[in-house]
């Protein structure tokens, strides 16, 4: 076994289907029972859906969780620098040998039908999980809700929906409201299901699932409430008042997502380690991470180094919130989106914090938008813009004009991934 077995493997997967994207479950339910049925073999399941925040509301329920001696697998997507990313096995990231183990189980027991690359990978990771033991499951959505192939858990412990945005109306619909109709597609009957803060037309159509389903909603502003305080976080529900720090993830809305995994906990009766640890000891690659370390820091000399990979109108306006109680520097964005998303809407927001943007194409991206099309975005939202070929000469302009700069990498997850690899 080599250590690119498993990067073969998932090549031979990419093939299995012409579509990236195409949902429907009964792929998954096709080789989830030559499998054996590993989803009915999971320890308790926490599912994670929304537009914006289910990843960073992840990452704090995990660290919450192992805060209280507990011990949880994680599903989440995309990977940045390498797939083991998506599959954490109590804790762990999950190892070459038991990735090659699992995707070449499932690649056999799939026998060449059709199935897309995240259907069948997915089902990699729930049989991994189902063989290593673990106190908890968390599962987050890759795509809407309803017909993701993590959607296959009759009964879990718990869901949780986080903020609903316009995003991939391609695949979920084309307003508010049926986007949340897709979130709200894993709501199951009377579990519990804790809501973020939501638009009243997306809190609506979840509350309309919800009593159709008898499953009890747990509801941001009404079941639970969340602040900033005097330079701290309070969370306050029915049973309580709790003070605690900030959160360790930048950002206003990370005060939201720490109250959605604290609802979570509450409702799990988890201690007072658990909520400490949930705000203090969270990891989530690329969302606004001051790069510190690496061939880019270095090339940076005295200039800081971020990296977001918030992509939609919602990230946007996130990040520009960061931005503006960040001291004050002077901000040059290197940004490179997919042709999928609403470029102007992401830009909008920014223009106002930053100096400029150098677009790059995403590498190695079909769907990428090229640089002259991000920069053509910026100039109508009012931002100076330009273009380089690649990361690392937009990172070189930038510097050799303004060498105490603040440089902001953002734009999407898979330029995010590119970035952190080529940092490595």
């Amino acid at each position: 076994m080599t250590p690119q077995s498993s990067d073969l493997i998932l090549e031979r997967m990419m093939a299995l289907h012409p579509k990236i994207i195409d949902l429907t479950l009964d792929r998954v339910w096709r080789l989830l029972a030559a499998l054996d049925y590993p989803q009915e073999k999971l320890p308790p399941v926490i599912h994670i859906a929304g537009t914006n925040g289910k990843g960073s509301t992840l990452a704090m329920i995990r660290a919450g969780l192992e805060g209280a001696g507990l011990k949880a697998h994680a599903y989440t997507s995309p990977h940045l620098a390498r797939f083991h990313e998506r599959i954490r096995l109590a804790g762990e990231l999950i190892s070459e040998p038991a990735l090659t183990e699992v995707l070449d189980e499932c690649y056999a027991a799939n026998n060449g039908d059709t199935i897309t690359y995240f259907e069948i990978t997915t089902c990699a990771a729930l049989l991994a999980f189902a063989r290593t033991p673990a106190d908890y499951t968390l599962l987050e959505v890759g795509l809407g809700g309803r017909l993701d192939a993590t959607n296959v858990v009759h009964n879990p412990a718990v869901t949780v929906i986080t903020p609903v945005s316009i995003d991939h109306e391609q695949f979920l619909g084309n307003t508010l409201g049926k986007i949340a109709a897709e979130k709200a597609g894993i709501i199951k009957p009377g579990v519990p299901c804790i809501v973020g803060p939501q638009q009243d037309e997306a809190l609506e159509v979840i509350e309309y699932t919800a009593a159709r389903l008898g499953a009890p909603l747990l509801i941001h502003g009404q079941h639970w409430h969340v602040v900033e305080e005097n330079g701290r976080l309070v969370y306050q529900d029915e049973t309580g008042l709790r003070d605690l720090p900030l959160p360790n993830l930048l950002g206003a809305h990370q005060i939201q997502n720490a109250g959605a995994a604290l609802a979570v906990m509450r409702h799990l009766d988890l201690g007072d380690d658990a909520y400490e640890a949930a705000v203090t000891k969270a990891e989530w690659p690329a969302r606004m991470q001051r790069l510190k370390s690496g061939p880019l820091v270095e090339q940076a000399q005295d200039a800081e180094l971020w990296l977001d990979g918030g992509h939609n109108a919602a990230a946007g306006v996130a990040l520009a919130d960061v931005l503006a109680k960040l001291p004050s520097r002077p901000t040059h964005m290197i940004c490179g989106m997919l042709n999928t998303k609403d470029v102007t809407g992401y830009l909008k927001p920014l223009a106002n914090q930053c100096q400029s943007l150098t677009a790059v194409s995403i590498p190695g991206e079909a769907a990428t938008l090229s640089a002259d099309e991000t920069a053509a975005a910026a100039a109508q939202v009012g931002l100076a813009s330009t273009t380089a070929d690649s990361v690392t000469d937009a990172l070189q302009s930038i510097v050799g004009n303004d060498p105490q700069a603040r440089v902001l990498i953002c734009g999407s997850l898979y330029l995010a991934g590119n970035v952190l690899r080529e940092n490595a």
